[in-house]
């Protein structure tokens, strides 16, 4: 089983890859915490499917469980989610010796994750993963956070769980599409890297296990380098600058965060050929890739309206943009642009078929 620790300013926790670990949560809270309340968030998609053997399991090691179970899908990372996550809490009776355990995937880890950072000034969290984009990508790392109608994730918190368990098995239970929204993810992990990951995933090898614990190595090694976001994590956001900005205007409803990540790596592979950064090819390899999973690769948003959109994201430092450009798979780096460059590179490739 492999079991990674995540070491950081804030403490360090394991994250724990195992098929059929789900069975052994209680274990694994009450090896975190002292007291015996544990609130589960979960979303209605995952509630019926694990709920159950999550609760049995905290419960075999005298826990006593509460639940809340809120609306699948991006728009309940919300501030009235939230504050309906603070009202659960206080009903319940938790307190800081307590646990909060996020099963569900990238939203409900947000969201959860912040409400346990924000009550009681931070009570302890475990995540547990249940879609393979929050398994290789959310759950590690402590970003936490819920959107604003002006941009994604702009109210937020860095706040580490105490354990992340990892089960591929209840990947299973997935939808293809789910599937190939957490495959952009690995698929960028390749990208940015590990190009012997990206190859793999050409050649068509797909051992799960073994691509979840490469992507998790990564982010955590990212993340213990650069904790708060500042430096060599940005390299984490290869496209997701448009990606978010598509996300944003499609009003985070009618495309998932994967598509729209893969739309943005492959805009800014074309766009790093064009101005000599990346090798020529880099940006069709990644492209077959996508298209295999089914995923889409370029929108018909036009680039002066992403562009704005893009102008309201949290990555913005000092007027500059620090966008994600890779030299070939497998290396990437984030480059301070100007915003006029970027949007003119933008316009250069954006109706490129």
């Amino acid at each position: 089983m492999p079991e990674i620790m995540a070491n950081t300013n804030n403490g360090n926790y394991p994250i724990l890859i195992q098929s059929g670990k789900l069975d052994r949560l209680g274990e694994v809270a009450a090896s975190c915490v002292k007291g015996r309340k544990a609130f589960i968030v979960t979303d209605e998609n995952v509630a019926p499917l694990y709920l159950g053997r999550a609760t049995e399991s905290l419960r075999k090691e005298n826990f006593s469980v509460a639940t809340c179970s809120v609306p699948a899908g991006e728009p309940s990372k919300s501030r009235d989610m939230l504050f309906l996550l603070f009202d659960q809490f206080h009903t319940a009776g938790i307190t800081r010796t307590d646990v909060i355990i996020a099963l569900g995937g990238g939203v409900v880890g947000d969201l959860t994750g912040f409400a346990a950072a924000s009550y009681m000034r931070g009570c302890p969290l475990i995540q547990v993963p249940t879609t393979l984009l929050a398994q290789v990508d959310s759950s590690i790392g402590g970003k936490t956070g819920i959107d604003m109608p002006y941009g994604k994730n702009l109210v937020g918190a860095f706040y580490q769980p105490r354990a992340v368990l990892i089960d591929p098995s209840v990947l299973s239970t997935l939808t293809r599409s789910v599937m190939a929204e957490g495959m952009a993810e690995v698929i960028k992990y390749g990208c940015i890297r590990d190009k012997m990951l990206f190859d793999s995933i050409e050649k068509g090898l797909s051992d799960l296990e073994w691509m979840i614990e490469r992507c998790v190595r990564i982010k955590t090694t990212v993340v213990q380098n650069d904790e708060y976001d500042t430096g060599e994590r940005m390299l984490l956001n290869f496209g997701h600058t448009v990606g978010h900005a598509i996300e944003k205007l499609t009003g985070y409803a009618k495309i998932s965060h994967g598509e729209a990540v893969a739309i943005g790596m492959v805009y800014a592979a074309r766009m790093g050929e064009k101005a000599g950064y990346t090798e020529e090819g880099t940006a069709a390899r990644i492209r077959t890739l996508l298209e295999k999973w089914h995923l889409p690769v370029r929108t018909e948003l036009s680039a002066e309206e992403v562009f704005e959109a893009m102008m309201s994201d949290k990555k913005r430092l000092t007027g500059k943009i620090f966008y994600v450009f890779l030299r070939g798979i497998g290396e990437a780096s984030a480059v301070p642009t100007e915003k006029e460059v970027l949007l003119n590179r933008m316009k250069e490739v954006w109706n490129e078929s």
